[in-house]
């Protein structure tokens, strides 16, 4: 339950994805992560903050169930750096949806940073923000989808 010094993070539209994510609980638990209700409530505040951000709008749940259920699993993903990692992988999806001009479904996005986050960034978010993602941006603004990893080389 949120203490009443937590209940100023959600609002009433966000009780239900509050739910969803204390739900993902369930899941997350066999990889050795649980988000408190505190941290998802925060986690829920910062979507608001970087939806504004980035001038996006978005209904329903958001993007951070997927990102839980696509992350957990990551080697380099432990209970004391979940909260803070899913928060700049949140983040750094909403910039990179803008950066691709939304040409990118989002499952694929999520796949792509899975793949590199697990493999040449080796768990390091800032290295898949700046480095790894800003090819794949390129790539999709000029419209090379179908070789997200090849050589950068060639833009």
């Amino acid at each position: 339950m949120i203490m009443d010094n937590e209940k100023w993070l959600v609002n009433k539209e966000d009780n239900a994805s509050l739910a969803r994510l204390n739900a993902a609980n369930e899941y997350t638990g066999r990889f050795g992560l649980k988000l408190s209700e505190g941290d998802a409530a925060l986690l829920l505040k910062e979507r608001t903050n970087i939806l504004k951000k980035q001038e996006r709008v978005e209904f329903g749940e958001g993007i951070l169930p997927k990102l839980i259920f696509a992350f957990c699993d990551s080697p380099y993903i432990y209970q004391d750096n979940y909260t803070d990692t899913l928060g700049r992988l949140q983040e750094i999806f909403y910039s990179y949806k803008n950066d691709t001009l939304d040409e990118i479904p989002d499952d694929e996005l999520i796949e792509f940073m899975k793949e590199q986050f697990d493999g040449p960034c080796q768990g390091s978010v800032d290295y898949l923000e700046d480095t790894a993602l800003e090819g794949f941006a390129r790539k999709a603004r000029f419209g090379f989808q179908d070789n997200w990893e090849e050589d950068d080389d060639e833009i």
